[in-house]
């Protein structure tokens, strides 16, 4: 999930503690958003500023419609709340200089702000940021 950091940053997830993911406009981005179940855990990435994935947030709430969408519009948000700061954040040219992330969605599909992503690669972006997650998360 991308956000530029300067309209919601992954340490003002933090402080708010929970959130919903609102706002997604694009029709491949919302289907991301519904396929996206209860306890998934996604990963939050700054676009623009920064570009560098920072966080790890999970799914609290599964889609519903958006409260932002003109009446009659099907858009959808889901709630996350946060898991963990990655203890070092991985860039955009680290992901792009990885090949074992070649053919990664950020990369591929890169003007969505919501792209899925494989268990494999999620486990090799939470190694390159130094970050595991306890068993409970």
């Amino acid at each position: 999930m991308k956000s530029e950091p300067n309209k919601y940053a992954y340490t003002q997830l933090v402080r708010d503690g929970r959130t919903h993911w609102d706002g997604v406009r694009n029709f491949e981005a919302r289907n991301n958003l519904r396929a996206m179940k209860l306890g998934d855990l996604t990963l939050f990435y700054h676009s623009n500023e920064g570009k560098e994935i920072v966080g790890v947030a999970k799914i609290v709430r599964e889609a519903y419609p958006d409260p932002s969408a003109d009446e009659g519009e099907d858009w959808s948000v889901v709630d996350l709340a946060p898991v963990a700061a990655l203890k070092e954040a991985v860039s955009l040219d680290t992901i792009r200089s990885d090949p074992s992330l070649a053919d990664i969605a950020l990369l591929r599909r890169s003007r969505l702000s919501v792209v899925p992503i494989s268990r494999e690669h999620f486990e090799h972006i939470l190694a390159l940021g130094k970050t595991r997650l306890r068993a409970s998360t």
